[in-house]
């Protein structure tokens, strides 16, 4: 129970099939910028009373530290683009929340994600899919949630209900929480300068350096490799005669390297971290599609597995494969499986 409108509306749904439900309350970050504020945890309890459903509140602050702050910024002083998202389902919503779930005893963990969870003929197994509204799929994101979770999770919204439908149900209800605002895409740095966050969490300064072409040319200074992620055209402060993006940079020399559209374009990947859903393993090659980033369309791939690394050739080549993203692999509407991208080549 987050206090917004999809935890809230997945609860009404919950007690309306017949469920006995108790709400839990996340509490992540303590920083300046939390995920979830002192309004949040105050709105999720009035729901949970109003809906006469036990609340708790679970202080996983610690944990939020240890697993994704720190690999977030990790991701960034390494060149990476983190996807901080990902890191908290899967080690707090998916991991400590079950286990908290399971010293009260309770079954299933529902949430607000915008998924679904089905037996599926073709994979004789439940597997993973993606939201009936796909305009609020949230699939990507979960897809590092291991076989055994996904037989005790629900997600009500996916498969019933439009966000527009939610809000509609928590209002109707009298839980006066149904235009309430969505939350922030990364919660705990809502004003979106992420290298300030890193600068003042860390009290480290990161030094400047060269902007250089591909060929080597000096463009000019940088104010800190953090500031800059592979594919970005705004906030250089360079004075150029044409558009020119971000396209790798080199730890060692400190160097932003900036190239033109050609050069951020990549056919294939290698990821690790792989995590399968709907098969056991993939021994051969297989023709799926693949998409890089949240809000995308995936696009036709080659997949295989070599060496413990999921290895994925696209049929065209992609723009800005960030190390550090995720790559979820789909057969149609379900969720194959993915993993977190350590290089793109050309």
């Amino acid at each position: 129970m987050s206090g917004g409108v999809d935890s809230c509306a997945t609860a009404i749904l919950m007690k309306n099939q017949g469920y006995m439900c108790q709400g839990a309350t996340m509490l992540l970050h303590k920083g300046g910028d939390s995920c979830v504020t002192s309004k949040d945890i105050e709105d999720a309890r009035y729901a949970c009373d109003f809906l006469k459903i036990p609340h708790h509140v679970v202080d996983f602050s610690g944990d939020f530290d240890k697993y994704v702050i720190s690999d977030f910024i990790s991701a960034y002083e390494n060149g990476a683009t983190p996807n901080p998202c990902i890191e908290c389902n899967f080690k707090l919503k998916f991991d400590k929340l079950f286990d908290f779930a399971d010293q009260l005893g309770l079954e299933y963990v529902a949430t607000g994600h915008y998924a679904r969870v089905e037996y599926d003929e073709k994979y004789d197994r439940i597997v993973l899919k993606k939201s009936l509204d796909l305009s609020k799929d949230q699939s990507y994101v979960l897809y590092r949630i291991s076989r055994e979770k996904l037989k005790r999770v629900i997600f009500p919204l996916g498969s019933v209900l439009s966000k527009s439908e939610a809000r509609e149900l928590v209002d109707k209800s009298g839980i006066s929480l149904g235009q309430k605002k969505d939350s922030q895409d990364i919660c705990f740095v809502p004003d979106g300068d992420y290298a300030k966050f890193i600068e003042e969490y860390t009290k480290k300064s990161y030094p400047v350096g060269d902007f250089v072409t591909t060929d080597g040319k000096f463009l000019g200074k940088h104010k800190g490799i953090i500031r800059y992620t592979i594919g970005q055209r705004k906030g250089l402060g360079l004075a150029l005669d044409h558009s020119m993006y971000v396209v790798d940079k080199n730890l060692e020399a400190n160097q932003v390297i900036i190239g033109d559209t050609p050069d951020l374009m990549s056919r294939e990947l290698w990821a690790d971290q792989v995590n399968l859903i709907a098969l056991d393993k993939i021994d051969t090659p297989l023709h799926l599609s693949a998409k890089i980033r949240y809000k995308q369309q995936e696009s036709p791939a080659m997949v295989s597995i070599e060496n413990g690394l999921l290895h994925v050739v696209f049929d065209e080549p992609q723009r800005a494969i960030c190390k550090g993203q995720s790559v979820v692999i789909y057969d149609g509407d379900i969720v194959v499986g993915g993993g977190k991208i350590i290089r793109g080549v050309k």
